[in-house]
């Protein structure tokens, strides 16, 4: 029998970037499906063999005894029922869901290897799909590109690669940026699961257009245009996609097998005896506030009595949980009956925001004004050198003194806000966190300065996780030394 580690480690080869995976952390079952014993497992093996320190869970809690193991009530088909069903699939697509031994490799670890991650995506799909479906048809593309989340993302619209793909379609920075996904300090659109949708169908349908053939169009969104076009011209100019396949990066000939595995297991998740993980919110649960004045998420959800993971989970594109209600970042989206709730007493609403908003900028506003001093200019002066050494920018530095040129003479007065002294500032040592294992829990020593999403992001976890394994901790007055569980076996 072939290792069953590396087996395990092909459906986690198929996303856009590298990613990581600790394999002492997995637990491998005594016995494997059938299909592991034929022929085509060698080849298998040579597949992810280089891979397989960068693989990476695409959901939470999959390392459990429970999710690797293959019981009874699993049920194993031929390949004959595969390959009709398949047939069946195939006849209503534009794709090629054509049968052969890779895809019932990979159908096998979705519906076998898998469960819990297929059950989740089937849950989560209530939330995204109508979007999806509403977006791919507006851009004339095939619906069944939705599925193409569940391979990038398990449709986690918080998903980060170890090479920093983000979102539900996993868009690196510059190309995010490519096809109008900002990122700033407070959002990141490449987690807007509308926006970055808009994207990734910008994207597909540029790809289609440039190759003329589905297969190739998601070979080239996973490795690149370059590296499909160079694999056709190592081929001989061959153009369909099996037979690239030698030419296309190792990852690369994973991904389109992963896709028809999951439009498979999305048809025929029940005649495997796997059912939607319950969501807390569909699609039709759901609408959407615009705010007049910045807020938190965790504030939100108090004067709505609501979990705060609730909108942490529909509003992910709030990369810190800070609403900053400029531009189009102003909407909030809520569970429908809460946002009818906010729309009843907006006014009100409304009011307490404006009052506290303008609370913190005056707070933040006398803070500045007490550490404020006069710098005098002196020879060898410029404003990018007087910027460096204050810890500011030189725009404030023009903001602060109204100058409308970069030209300083010297015995010149400057304002400066935010610093004592006019040196660089001390680098500060950053403190250790402490992480500890009590009776098969791990917990973390809150720090000071930590946030919950910070300390989340640190540790690999899931804000809602946090929340569920803290039940009962106030994280809005979260103190230095507090213990939060980050971790359960």
């Amino acid at each position: 029998m072939r290792s069953p580690i590396l087996v395990l480690g092909l459906f986690l080869v198929i996303s856009v970037e590298a990613r990581s995976i600790n394999p002492d952390s997995l637990v491998v079952a005594d016995s494997l499906p059938t299909f592991v014993d034929n022929p085509y497992a060698s080849h298998l093996d040579s597949i992810i063999q280089c891979y397989y320190e960068d693989l990476v869970d695409l959901s939470q809690g999959l390392n459990s005894p429970q999710d690797l193991m293959v019981s009874d009530s699993v049920p194993i088909f031929s390949s004959e029922v595969y390959a009709q069903r398949l047939e069946l699939l195939d006849a209503k697509t534009p794709f090629d869901l054509s049968y052969n031994q890779t895809i019932e490799a990979f159908i096998h670890l979705y519906v076998s290897k898998k469960r819990r991650l297929s059950a989740s995506s089937l849950g989560r799909s209530e939330l995204y799909f109508p979007m999806f479906e509403e977006t791919l048809d507006k851009y004339d593309l095939p619906l069944e590109l939705k599925y193409l989340a569940v391979v990038e993302s398990g449709l986690n619209p918080t998903a980060k690669s170890r090479a920093g793909a983000t979102g539900l379609w996993q868009f690196m920075y510059r190309t995010g940026k490519h096809f109008g996904l900002d990122v700033t300090s407070y959002t990141d659109e490449r987690c807007d699961p509308k926006k970055s949708t808009e994207a990734a169908s910008q994207y597909l349908s540029y790809l289609y257009g440039l190759f003329g053939d589905w297969n190739l169009a998601l070979a080239a969104y996973n490795c690149g245009e370059g590296r499909v076009t160079k694999a056709i011209r190592r081929s001989g100019g061959k153009r369909d996609y099996w037979d690239l396949y030698p030419y296309l990066p190792r990852e690369t000939r994973g991904y389109v097998p992963a896709f028809v595995a999951v439009n498979y297991m999305f048809e025929y998740a029940g005649d495997h005896n796997i059912y939607a993980t319950p969501i807390e919110n569909t699609a039709t649960d759901v609408d959407s506030i615009t705010l007049k004045h910045p807020t938190s998420l965790e504030r939100a959800a108090e004067i709505i009595e609501v979990d705060p993971a609730v909108l942490y989970t529909l509003n992910p594109v709030y990369r810190t949980g800070f609403v900053p209600a400029y531009d189009d970042l102003n909407i909030l989206f809520l569970p429908k009956e809460k946002a009818q709730l906010w729309v009843n007493n907006e006014l009100k609403i409304d009011s307490l925001l404006k009052l506290e908003a303008t609370k913190v900028e005056a707070e933040a506003v006398e803070a500045e004004q007490k550490s404020s001093y006069q710098y005098i200019v002196r020879s060898g002066d410029y404003l990018g050198k007087i910027a460096a050494r204050n810890g500011c920018s030189v725009r404030q530095l023009q903001d602060w003194n109204n100058l409308r040129s970069t030209n300083l003479r010297v015995g010149q007065k400057l304002l400066i806000y935010g610093s004592q002294q006019a040196q660089p500032k001390k680098q500060v040592q950053q403190q250790k966190p402490k992480i500890e294992t009590i009776e098969g829990a791990t917990y973390y020593t809150v720090r000071s300065g930590d946030t919950l999403w910070d300390i989340a992001k640190a540790q690999g976890q899931s804000l809602e996780d946090l929340k569920r394994w803290n039940h009962g901790v106030n994280f809005n007055n979260m103190k230095p030394g507090n213990k939060l569980i980050v971790g359960q076996k």
